[in-house]
């Protein structure tokens, strides 16, 4: 009985008592099937180019919109749907009687159901080789313009943007004598506006990009995100959590959101955390490179000739703790350091490619998850903005991604740091960016042989550095990620006998480090550049 009053209302409100559809869709997935179901529910189908094409071709009688506006498709189809006929039907508020008269006066049937998402500018600009021109022309006008109309009228108007809510509606609709509820319609309004954003966003990113137009830090900041994928939960089983993708990051160099899982158990939350900071530290560097990491520091990290030797001087750093660890490689994992790999258990293994022989020995091992950066992201660093999340807001910051040259060092001992000294400070200070502050670490012949993260003090994370090595720390390289208030670090290191430091300076007491270290006959080299990570 409802069902029929509700059918009855509607025949009152179109005047002709049909039921009418607008289809204009640029992804066309599943279109013909929704339909072929809205047809059997008595929709008069109304489409435009292609969209009509695509129907006619899958059997389906539409009217096309220039039937209805009585223009064609004009200046190479960027006007289509732009008319007072298609809006009118759109926007007229179907419980409004002074609306239906002014519709009936015009000639124009008033639409239930608008289904319409927008041209492909998001993967069109990531298409190698896509030009400004081709970038133009695939910025929506018409399609925006009947989302947003749809969506302001819900009352009215249904307004699909999603493929994937096709089935939900013919059901709905099947199981409702043909009306949908108002509550449906407006979780349809919600998802147009969302569409329509995320759309904007994206352009908006595109113009700051090739013009340079949008500030660093405007007064508002709209950062906007495609979900990837349901996570199973949060950091802990309490919480719940998702997988998001910001808009445009191939622009922005490497992307851990563009890793594709080549096999093995889903990712959790904390492994995609402690995955970007293994991929990181590995690609920072341009020599061949090896990092292992567990909870996002570095617990192994070492260059080699080969990729088989990086590996095993990074896991001699600290086996036990690489136990559970994420394995990352700056070169394409091939079938010798797949099967060190294996032999100890870690959760995942990120690399730029894998050699067939590497992949077939690593899928021996169900559960472990194989990611692959693509060649393409082989050298290069994250660009986009650095957000941090706290209570009420935002920090957002430029990328850490600043890289420092030999010649920028500034030895301020008397004692000068011998060439294989200098190759080892240098790897140093891009070891210790990686590692939770306050960091210490000691390198030796380019592999890290201690390491001491996340300490309240300086001094505790020096100790720590040298209580967790294997190896013998004399001779070694000390770096540390800020400079040093007091002279302590000096002369512990003194005490172990370390041959060099590297670290930013800036202390009002420089001059006692300075003087330390000269009387320990210890090289210290000042960078002028702190690397602080909380």
């Amino acid at each position: 009985m409802i069902a029929k009053k509700k059918l009855g209302n509607r025949k009152r409100e179109t005047g002709n008592g049909k039921k009418y559809a607008l289809l204009s869709v640029s992804d066309k997935k599943g279109l013909d099937k929704f339909a072929k179901g809205l047809k059997k529910l008595g929709f008069e189908i109304i489409s435009s180019g292609g969209t009509a094409k695509f129907l006619k071709k899958a059997g389906i009688k539409v009217k096309e919109v220039s039937g209805l506006t009585k223009y064609p498709h004009m200046l190479d189809g960027r006007v289509k749907t732009l008319h007072p006929i298609i809006h009118g039907a759109i926007l007229a508020d179907q419980t409004n009687p002074a609306h239906m008269k002014e519709l009936k006066k015009f000639k124009i049937n008033p639409f239930q159901v608008v289904v319409c998402n927008l041209y492909p500018f998001e993967s069109t600009i990531s298409k190698e080789g896509c030009t400004y021109e081709d970038a133009i022309e695939n910025i929506d006008i018409g399609g925006p313009c009947m989302v947003r109309a749809a969506a302001k009228n819900s009352k009215s108007v249904a307004i699909v943007v999603d493929p994937g809510d096709y089935g939900k509606i013919i059901d709905e609709l099947k199981g409702s004598g043909g009306a949908l509820s108002a509550e449906t319609k407006q979780r349809l309004a919600y998802k147009a506006f969302a569409h329509t954003k995320y759309y904007d966003t994206v352009i908006v990113k595109y113009f700051s990009t090739m013009f340079g137009s949008e500030e660093a830090f405007p007064e508002s900041k709209t950062i906007q995100l495609k979900k990837v994928q349901d996570l199973r939960y949060g950091e802990n089983p309490h919480q719940k959590a998702a997988f998001y993708k910001e808009a445009a990051t191939e622009d922005m160099g490497s992307a851990i959101t563009n890793a594709k899982q080549l096999h093995g158990k889903e990712l959790s939350f904390n492994n995609i955390v402690d995955m970007d900071a293994a991929w990181a530290a590995a690609n920072y560097f341009a020599d061949t490179t090896v990092a292992i990491v567990k909870h996002t520091n570095p617990c192994g990290l070492a260059k080699g000739e080969t990729l088989h030797s990086a590996y095993k001087k990074a896991l001699d750093c600290d086996p036990v703790s690489a136990f559970g660890g994420i394995v990352a490689a700056n070169r394409e994992i091939d079938e010798a350091t797949a099967k060190e790999i294996v032999k100890l258990f870690v959760e995942i293994v990120i690399a730029p490619g894998y050699s067939a022989g590497a992949l077939s020995v690593l899928k021996e091992k169900k559960n472990l998850r194989i990611m692959d950066m693509g060649e393409a992201a082989l050298g290069k660093q994250f660009r986009g903005m650095d957000y941090k999340r706290v209570s009420g807001g935002i920090l957002v910051q430029d990328p850490d991604i600043a890289q420092l040259a030999v010649t920028d060092f500034k030895v301020v001992t008397k004692k000068q740091p011998s060439m294989a000294q200098m190759e080892d400070l240098f790897f140093s200070w891009g070891v210790v960016k990686h590692v939770k502050s306050n960091a210490i670490v000691i390198i030796k012949n380019g592999k890290a042989i201690g390491v001491g993260a996340g300490q309240m003090s300086r001094i505790d994370a020096a100790e720590l550095a040298v209580k967790r090595s294997r190896s013998d720390v004399k001779g070694g390289i000390l770096a540390s990620d800020a400079f040093f208030p007091f002279p302590d670090v000096v002369e512990f290191a003194g005490r172990y006998g370390i041959a060099a430091i590297i670290q930013p300076g800036g202390s009002k007491r420089d001059q006692e480090s300075i003087d330390k270290a000269n009387e320990l006959e210890i090289a210290m080299v000042f960078t002028g550049r702190r690397h602080f990570k909380h």
